[in-house]
C-alpha cells in the first residue's frame, strides 16, 4: 500500500515539473512548483502514514542512522524517470521527509545563463571555483553543468566526493569516479586525504563543512589541482570572510595569503520564481584579478562589490544588477526582486522611481499621439 502510494506521489512531482516534495505528519503531502508550495490533493497523513512512505524509499544502513541521529540523507533512483535526493528526520517525535527531484539531463551553459568565461575557467590547470548561495539555490546543478562541460571536452581525470551524489556521470573524454560520503568513504576530509593518491586534474567537493575540508581543498587547489566547492553564503565578499573567519585568528592572515593566490572565481547564485512560471537564476560573479587578489591579500574585502563593478569585461557582475535586468525584462516580479537582493531597501526606491517614470510618461503622452511607449528611464546601480 505504501510503496503504491509513495510511487503515485514521486510521479506527480515528475508530471507536474514540481521541484520538491514534502512529507509531515497533519498535512496532505505538499510540493513546491515554480517555488512555490502547494497541497496535494490526497488524505492528511497520520505518523503510521509518514512511517510506512519511509521504509518504503530508505535503505536499512539510513534507517539505522535516523534512529541514532535523528536524521539522515541519501539519493535513489526511481526507474528511468528521475533521481531523487532525500532527507529523512523526525519532528516532534514523527517521521517527515523531504524529497528533491534531480533533473535527469545535464544542462549546458546556455540553459543555466552561466557568464561566458567559465569556460576558459574550466580549462585552468589549478586553482578554487567557489558555487555559493542559500540551499535550493541550484549550486549542485551549476556545479554538474561545469563538470559536464570538462568531461565532453578535456581528457581530464575528474573524482568528485558527494554526500549523496545528485548527477551520474558517465565517461566521456574525461575520466569521471564518484565517491558517495558515508558509502564509499566515511568523511570528505577522509576522502580529500585520499583524493592526491589518485592522480585527479579536477577535484568535486559537494561542500566546504568544516575547517578540515576548507583547508583540504585549498591546499589540493595549491599542489597543482582544479578543485570545484559549494558554501552557503550569500555574496563574494560573503564567501572570502566566511572562509577566513572559520579559521583561528593567527592562521587568518596566511589563508587570505592562500585564497589570494589560489581562488580563480566565485559565483553567487539565487534562485527566482520566473513570470509566467518556471525559475531563473540570478548570478553573482567575481573572477579573481590581479587587484581583487590584493584586496583579499590585505584584508579589505569591503572594496570587493566596486571592485566587481569595473569589471564587466571578465563577465563580472553584482547580485542586484542581474536582479535589476531581470525585473527590467519582466521575468521576475518587483517583490522577488526586493526580497532576494543584498540592498532591499535601495532596490525598492530604484523600482518606484522606474515605475514614477513609467507613470510620467504615459500621462505626458497625448491623447492620438503615434507610437509605441516612451522609453522607460534607466537608473544606474
Amino acid at each position: 500500500m505504501a510503496t503504491i502510494h509513495i510511487d503515485r506521489l514521486l510521479e506527480t512531482v515528475i508530471k507536474q515539473g514540481a521541484s520538491d516534495l514534502h512529507i509531515t505528519v497533519g498535512r496532505p503531502p505538499v510540493i513546491r512548483l515554480h517555488g512555490h508550495l502547494r497541497s496535494l490533493e490526497t488524505k492528511v497523513l497520520t505518523p503510521e502514514d509518514t512511517t510506512a512512505l519511509m521504509k518504503a524509499i530508505t535503505p536499512e544502513r539510513n534507517q539505522q542512522e535516523l534512529q541514532e541521529e535523528g536524521g539522515t540523507d541519501f539519493a535513489f533512483a526511481f526507474g528511468d524517470a528521475g533521481r531523487f535526493r532525500v532527507s529523512v528526520f523526525k519532528q516532534k517525535g514523527n517521521i517527515a521527509i523531504v524529497l528533491r527531484l534531480i533533473p535527469a539531463k545535464l544542462l549546458s551553459f546556455e540553459d543555466i545563463g552561466l557568464p561566458n568565461i567559465c569556460r576558459a575557467l574550466c580549462r585552468r590547470p589549478r586553482g578554487l571555483f567557489l558555487v555559493t548561495g542559500p540551499t535550493g539555490s541550484g549550486k549542485t546543478t551549476t556545479l554538474a553543468t561545469m563538470l559536464d562541460y570538462i568531461n565532453k571536452n578535456l581528457d581530464r581525470h575528474i573524482v568528485c566526493m558527494e554526500d549523496p551524489i545528485e548527477y551520474y556521470h558517465g565517461h566521456k573524454k574525461s575520466l569521471i569516479n564518484q565517491r558517495e560520503i558515508g558509502i564509499d568513504v566515511p568523511s570528505f576530509g577522509e576522502a580529500l586525504r585520499r583524493v592526491l593518491r589518485m592522480d585527479p586534474d579536477v577535484i568535486l567537493v559537494g561542500e566546504l563543512r568544516d575547517l578540515e575540508t576548507i583547508g583540504a581543498a585549498i591546499r589540493a587547489a595549491e599542489t597543482g589541482h582544479l578543485v570545484f566547492s559549494t558554501l552557503h553564503t550569500t555574496g563574494c565578499q560573503g564567501t572570502i570572510n566566511r572562509i577566513v573567519d572559520a579559521f583561528p585568528h593567527e592562521q587568518q592572515e596566511q589563508i587570505r595569503i592562500q585564497m589570494a593566490s589560489n581562488l580563480i572565481a566565485s559565483l553567487s547564485q539565487a534562485l527566482i520564481p520566473r513570470i509566467p512560471k518556471g525559475m531563473v537564476a540570478a548570478y553573482e560573479f567575481m573572477v579573481t584579478t590581479p587587484a581583487i587578489a590584493n584586496l583579499i591579500r590585505e584584508n579589505k574585502t569591503f572594496r570587493i562589490d566596486s571592485a566587481i563593478q569595473t569589471g564587466k569585461k571578465y563577465g563580472m557582475q553584482l547580485l542586484d544588477e542581474h536582479l535589476w535586468n531581470l525585473y527590467e525584462a519582466g521575468t521576475i516580479n518587483a517583490e522577488d526582486c526586493v526580497d532576494r537582493s543584498r540592498g532591499p531597501g535601495a532596490m525598492q526606491d530604484k523600482i518606484d522611481a522606474h515605475r514614477r517614470g513609467l507613470d510620467l510618461g504615459a500621462m505626458e503622452k497625448k491623447p492620438g499621439d503615434e507610437g509605441g511607449e516612451p522609453d522607460a528611464p534607466t537608473f544606474r546601480s
